[in-house]
């Protein structure tokens, strides 16, 4: 018996919608970690919110060649401004390394210069000539990375200062045993993201090894389903070398076509962009512009990326030639399902709105690229929100709460205009009983996201009755 009053509280019938992120880029490839100061193992995926943040956890390098994941850090921490990204370094300081024989080298203000690919843990420092014992670190030298060297600084305190030389055996990283094999596999990486980092990318990027095709076939897969159910987007590069390369907008459609770039996953782009002395595989600046726009609008992938712009005063081929396009040339790029760069009217912008199953499919929500990433932003979000609601008793209690739950959520998307309509139901033919006794529930989310206007045309016409209004007046 209870004379009184009591209060009691009650789960909420509706869900809080966890919005999935976007705009986040997972870059896979070489980093020079030999020279970061906190360094993870290599394979493992790794969360950078800043650019400092990065060079501390995966080191920096000029040589993009060499360690192209430094391309994308400089790209987007520092051309763009975005974060968070996640990155996968693939060299191994240990496993690929080889030992280089003992050689004098020259010191001058007490400092020698070795090359960034040296390990320090490795050094072996001598006297000039290599006689004696070792000099002792921390009493004789330092060393530390800087630029791209490896220095050795000697200490006014220890046994070698003033020297003219030192005699220094290592081991040094072999950054060229990130082959384009070694990417590929090591794209399965990514599906750590989740359980290793929290966030799960909707961007990949290798930039100078996606434009073998056996990578991009692997980087399309992985983007149908990151952890087999996160949609996402691969952004991968034509060759504009001219060693197999294509040199020609012509060149670039057939290298396409050859290279079975034709995923509904795969964003393609082609040649290479030029700024501030630096050539940028478009693939990479391109993560920079789609995680600006998202940011812009609320997070939510909406927007196009075509005619917003690149951070570019040029366009190069791989071999630093200058390259340009005319509209009509980069439209008929578009028109294969290729993106580029143009310098019309508004400066350098990324310019092309489909994806590279286009012109092969005709279905829209697979050939525009906002319309296929607002696809695959939905289906993130309701999988992240209902994933709590598993083998929750099945009833029409459950069903209710992720009915309402999904159409609240998408009328606000449609009402802020993210979305022209949206709806959600539980259809019977799409509930049959074999399924429901099996512990099956289906949901159909209906969405229609806006299309890019990519074509506005103006009809001009001579009135000639103003003349007579004219004369009239």
């Amino acid at each position: 018996m209870n004379h009184g009053i009591s209060v009691r509280e009650e789960a909420t019938s509706i869900s809080t919608p966890l919005v999935a992120l976007t705009g986040i880029p997972f870059v896979i490839g070489a980093a020079p970690v030999q020279s970061a100061k906190s360094p993870l193992p290599a394979r493992e995926p790794v969360l950078c919110t800043s650019w400092a943040d990065a060079v501390e956890k995966l080191g920096f390098s000029d040589d993009w060649e060499k360690y192209n994941i430094c391309e994308v850090m400089h790209s987007h921490f520092v051309l763009y401004e975005r974060q968070p990204a996640i990155f996968c370094n693939l060299l191994d300081p240990v496993g690929m390394s080889a030992a280089v024989d003992a050689a004098d080298f020259p010191v001058k203000s007490n400092r020698a210069l070795l090359p960034i690919e040296a390990v320090d843990v490795t050094l072996i420092v001598k006297k000039m000539g290599g006689s004696g014992t070792p000099l002792v670190k921390g009493t004789d030298y330092e060393a530390y990375y800087s630029g791209e060297n490896l220095i050795i600084e000697l200490l006014v305190s220890g046994a070698a200062y003033g020297l003219e030389g030192v005699n220094v055996e290592y081991r040094a990283v072999e950054p060229e045993s990130v082959t384009s094999e070694v990417v590929a596999i090591g794209m399965q990486n990514v599906e750590k993201c989740l359980t290793g980092t929290g966030v799960v990318p909707d961007l990949i990027l290798a930039p100078g090894f996606s434009c073998d095709p056996v990578v991009a076939a692997v980087m399309a897969t992985k983007a149908n389903g990151v952890n087999g159910i996160f949609g996402a987007k691969a952004l991968v590069d034509i060759s504009s070398s001219a060693d197999g390369g294509a040199v020609s907008y012509t060149d670039a459609i057939s290298l396409k076509g050859k290279n079975n770039f034709a995923d509904a996953n795969l964003i393609v782009c082609w040649p290479k962009l030029w700024h501030g002395g630096r050539a940028y595989h478009t693939s990479t600046q391109l993560a920079g512009v789609i995680a600006t726009v998202d940011a812009g609008n609320g997070g939510i992938p909406y927007e196009s990326p075509s005619n917003k712009g690149f951070k570019a005063n040029g366009m190069v081929f791989a071999s630093g030639q200058e390259a340009n396009l005319t509209l009509e040339q980069a439209n008929i790029l578009n028109a294969n399902g290729i993106l580029t760069a143009l310098n019309f009217v508004n400066g350098w912008v990324a310019w092309g709105n489909y994806t590279a199953c286009f012109p092969g499919s005709n279905d829209v929500k697979d050939t525009f690229i906002s319309v296929s990433r607002m696809f695959d932003w939905v289906g993130s979000t309701v999988v992240r929100t209902f994933w709590k609601k598993l083998d929750m008793p099945m009833n029409s209690r459950l069903r209710d709460n992720i009915i309402d739950t999904c159409n609240i959520w998408l009328n606000g998307i449609v009402g802020a205009g993210y979305l022209l309509g949206a709806r959600v139901v539980a259809r019977d033919e799409d509930n049959p009983l074999a399924d429901l006794m099996a512990g099956k529930i289906r949901v159909r989310i209906f969405i229609t996201p806006p299309l890019p206007a990519q074509e506005i045309e103006f009809v001009l016409e001579y009135d000639a009755g103003f003349v007579k209004l004219a004369f009239a007046a």
